[in-house]
C-alpha cells in the first residue's frame, strides 16, 4: 500500500499530537472523530479535502469535489 501511495504522488500524512489536539479543540459542528481529524490535519497542514460532505466547509477548509 506504501509504494502505491508514492506512486501515486501522495505523501502520507501521519496523525500527531498536535493534530489530536486541535481536533479536541474544533467546535461540535462534527462529532465524528475522524471527520475532526481530517479537519484538524487540513487546517494544521494548509490542505484541501476530497468530499462530498459540505458540513466539512463550516470549518473553513477548502473542499475539493470529488465528482468532478
Amino acid at each position: 500500500m506504501d509504494r502505491i501511495v508514492e506512486d501515486e504522488g501522495f505523501t502520507k500524512l501521519p496523525v500527531s499530537l498536535f493534530h489530536g489536539e486541535k481536533a479536541g479543540d474544533l467546535p461540535e459542528i462534527h462529532r465524528d472523530p475522524f471527520d475532526r481529524m481530517l479537519v484538524a490535519q487540513a487546517q494544521a497542514e494548509g490542505l484541501e479535502i476530497v468530499t462530498a460532505d459540505s458540513g466539512i466547509s463550516k470549518h473553513g477548509i477548502k473542499l475539493v469535489d470529488p465528482c468532478i
